[in-house]
């Protein structure tokens, strides 16, 4: 480790993507007086907003993360997104930086390769059947051999983009042409997988410790669109059994991985059957409702994970998240209607804070606590559609 704080507020933590997830992370960090470095792609990030110092840089450039991180001194280096050099932080981490949870964790879980291979070939999970391509014929053969439907995505990406399913040959092109546009880095291949008609899919956001072992948070139902999450509800009504059967996959994978803090992991529940299919080293967008429906959010979890902090997580209720979305490109957003919005009990609205909309692009989102899962997802749901985006008057 880069240096060893005397006190919480003698840390300092390097946060490696600025946007919604780091942004709240961050506001965690600093109530409790940790220092907050950003560094995005972009002016005016979410998270830049608000940290003590940001930088602006190519996220792919490896010697202008290392600069940065030789500069800071960080005591934590803390992903927060897929679209870094991961070269960078596996260099920091052998020279001695504590990249969270580990450079490992981050390098097999940002490439749908690296961790499909992990999960599925050398911890022997239950996962979809999938082919790997790299030209449109090889496309074409693995989608033969795999049967319509099939799912196509980048190997590496993010909230769905890139994303589609094939359900006739003559779309098989498009899919392909859709996944090369939308890749994030430099792989050459994208990743054809099983359409699992699936009963519904949860993430299940696993802690691992320093000093309580692996803990859980109550599975969280969740709809996606186009691959992105749109919505989400917790706790998802399942059976102990098939909860079990999910923290023991979550389990296995977090286990193997390594490091401390917490992760998202996503699975897919057909019948009895739970099957595996991806994990992020980090908070996960689908997790936002424990912003209202547990004591602890999943951004303080990560924080308490992160510095071996007593962790206790308590459901305060039913609780749901709801997505708002910009409907046009490259406007400065105003946000009209907040009153109306949040007329209803029960109800807080978190706008993001990004500095410029584009079509379909997640503004903000809509919180609601209430008796039942139903409740909540109708109050949620009728809170985001409330809100207006518009064009900031100069």
């Amino acid at each position: 480790m880069i240096g060893t704080p005397l006190s919480y507020n003698a840390t300092k933590i390097l946060l490696v993507g600025s946007g919604e997830l780091g942004k709240e992370f961050a506001i965690e960090a600093m109530r409790l007086g940790i220092e907050i470095i950003s560094i995005d792609s972009y002016q005016n990030a979410p998270a830049a907003q608000i940290a003590h110092k940001s930088y602006v840089i190519d996220m792919k450039n490896k010697e202008l993360i290392k600069s940065i991180a030789y500069k800071e001194r960080p005591h934590y280096i803390v992903p927060e997104i897929e679209a870094i050099n991961i070269d960078a932080l596996l260099e920091l981490e052998k020279e001695g930086f504590n990249v969270i949870p580990n450079a490992k964790a981050v390098e097999y879980t940002m490439n749908r390769i690296n961790i499909r291979r992990f999960a599925a070939e050398k911890l022997g999970l239950l996962t979809s059947k999938y082919k790997f391509a790299s030209s449109l014929e090889e496309l074409k053969l693995a989608i033969k051999e795999l049967g319509l439907p099939v799912v196509v995505k980048p190997v590496m990406s993010s909230s769905g983009k890139g994303q589609s399913i094939v359900y006739k040959e003559e779309d098989i092109e498009h899919a392909w042409y859709i996944a090369k546009e939308k890749a994030r880095g430099d792989a050459k291949e994208i990743i054809v997988e099983e359409f699992i008609n699936f009963d519904y899919e949860i993430t299940m956001l696993t802690i691992r410790t320093k000093n309580q072992g692996i803990l859980f948070c109550p599975p969280i139902g969740h709809i996606q669109v186009d691959g992105d999450y749109y919505e989400s509800w917790q706790p998802h009504p399942m059976s102990g059994e098939l909860i079990l059967k999910a923290q023991n996959i979550a389990k296995t994978v977090v286990e193997a991985l390594g490091g401390y803090g917490i992760f998202g992991c996503e699975l897919f529940v057909r019948g009895n059957d739970v099957i595996f299919n991806e994990i992020s080293p980090r908070p996960h967008d689908t997790g936002m409702v424990t912003m209202i429906s547990q004591n602890m959010s999943e951004f303080e979890i990560h924080l308490r994970a992160i510095l071996g902090l007593p962790i206790h997580i308590r459901l305060l209720g039913a609780g749901a998240s709801y997505c708002f979305h910009a409907k046009e490109d490259g406007i400065i957003p105003a946000y009209e209607n907040i009153e109306e919005a949040l007329s209803i009990p029960d109800t807080k609205v978190r706008i993001f804070g990004k500095p410029i909309t584009r079509k379909k692009r997640r503004m903000g989102v809509a919180l609601a606590l209430a008796d039942d899962i139903d409740a909540a997802r109708k109050n949620a749901k009728k809170v985001a559609e409330s809100i207006e985006i518009l064009e900031k008057p100069l």
